[in-house]
């Protein structure tokens, strides 16, 4: 089985989510185990703009209080969520939404305070249950599951879609962890591609002032799998033709 996190603006630009999709459908057809995991902040920016409720961040993170929730848990697991199921399955496969709070498939617990500040219902993803998504592959199905995760005393959370990808594959001990997203791959302080790292070399990556933005929770969370034994991890955008999944790319290995 692979798991793979699609994210940047291959959510919010139609031809490029589309290109990135049939890739992901040609490789399903072709016999492979999938199952897809998605975001969707610029989504949830834009509610919240709709709603006049103001976008509060920290340390990289959405303070999240109840009425961002509120929306966070209604984009990711209806707009976006039911965007991606309805354009799957209009290129011919059969899919199921659900969110990560669906059969424990995300487990999380409260987010520890940053610098003294309380994140509200944002949540550190702890684990992730199999059986919902054993069961929707074994139905022939394909799992689309949104970053939304639930404590084991039933409140819902924000959790990083990155995270959240790297629990399920850790999970279900799957080949490959694919974050499919619209950079080429880990790019050093010269703006390189790299084109591969082992454990090792994404701990220096971590530590030095070439990795920031939205490349630091990918490559925590690629670390955190491939120490809990996902053989391969590859950041990259989708490839130019259904025989090319990815194209370039940095694949990321334990030492």
């Amino acid at each position: 089985m692979k798991v793979i996190k699609l994210g940047g603006s291959l959510l919010d630009d139609a031809s490029r989510r589309e290109a990135a999709l049939q890739k992901i459908v040609a490789r399903w057809n072709a016999g492979e185990d999938l199952v897809l995991v998605h975001g969707g902040g610029k989504h949830i920016d834009a509610a919240l703009a709709k709603l006049g409720i103001a976008r509060r961040t920290h340390a990289g993170l959405r303070v999240t209080d109840d009425a961002t929730l509120d929306v966070v848990v209604s984009v990711l697991g209806g707009t976006v969520n039911k965007m991606l199921v309805s354009e799957l399955t209009q290129l011919g496969i059969r899919v199921a939404g659900i969110s990560g709070c669906d059969g424990a498939t995300l487990v999380a617990e409260k987010h520890a305070d940053i610098d003294g500040v309380d994140l509200g219902h944002v949540g550190h993803v702890i684990g992730s249950n199999r059986a919902l998504v054993n069961a929707l592959l074994l139905s022939g199905t394909m799992p689309v599951i949104s970053s939304v995760a639930i404590g084991k005393d039933g409140a819902l959370f924000n959790v990083n879609a990155d995270a959240a990808a790297s629990a399920i594959a850790v999970a279900h001990g799957a080949e490959e962890l694919l974050f499919l997203t619209d950079v080429e791959g880990l790019l050093d302080h010269d703006g390189v591609l790299v084109p591969h790292l082992d454990t090792t070399g994404v701990e220096a990556m971590l530590s030095s002032p070439a990795v920031s933005g939205g490349m630091k929770p990918k490559l925590q969370a690629a670390l955190a799998a491939l120490n809990a034994g996902v053989v391969q991890i590859k950041i990259a955008a989708p490839g130019t033709d259904n025989r090319q999944p990815t194209t370039g790319g940095t694949t990321l290995v334990a030492a």
